[in-house]
């Protein structure tokens, strides 16, 4: 099956094709995760986060890139992100959290969090999509491109009008 149809099918949720991307790439995302060393996770997770997230992703798959490019720009993202949230994890001085604070934070964390969902469920289809790619999937606007047939100049566009928005809403509430 040509790259096209293949991704055609992802996209439609055939279930047959995800089976064979799973079959074909799970060895070969399994080496790429090995190449990093992790204290929490292991390569399985992320290899299986990494077919996780291609399904519930697979409507951006863009049947003009190569499946296998997709697939490992998606893998090295988890893990690119999840060395981050490790590194920063480490970084924290233990000494410095003031525990009865921790769960009115929490509260404020998420009622922040609830309202920024909102906002962003308020934008226009398309601007939603590249925002949450970029800002939440950090995704960057390079990959997006890849992903969706648009230009980086009209990815950077979508994030300015769906940031500037989001600004205003929160300035207003």
């Amino acid at each position: 099956m040509d790259n096209r149809k293949f991704i055609l099918s992802l996209k439609n949720g055939n279930e047959a094709s995800f089976k064979e991307a799973y079959l074909n790439y799970y060895d070969k995302l399994i080496s790429i995760a090995r190449r990093f060393n992790f204290t929490v996770l292991t390569p399985q997770d992320f290899v299986q986060e990494t077919f996780l997230r291609l399904y519930n992703k697979r409507e951006l798959l863009n049947e003009g890139v190569l499946f296998d490019k997709q697939l490992f720009v998606i893998c090295k993202n988890i893990i690119i992100n999840h060395v981050n949230r490790e590194n920063k994890i480490i970084q924290l001085n233990t000494s410095e959290i003031e525990i009865e604070n921790e769960d009115y934070d929490d509260v404020i964390f998420e009622e922040r969090k609830e309202k920024l969902y909102a906002f962003i469920n308020l934008l226009p289809e398309q601007q939603q999509k590249i925002f949450t790619l970029h800002k939440l999937e950090n995704l960057s606007y390079k990959e997006i491109a890849a992903m969706t047939d648009l230009s980086e100049k009209t990815i950077a566009n979508h994030i300015y009008l769906a940031s500037k928005f989001i600004r205003k809403k929160i300035e207003d509430h």
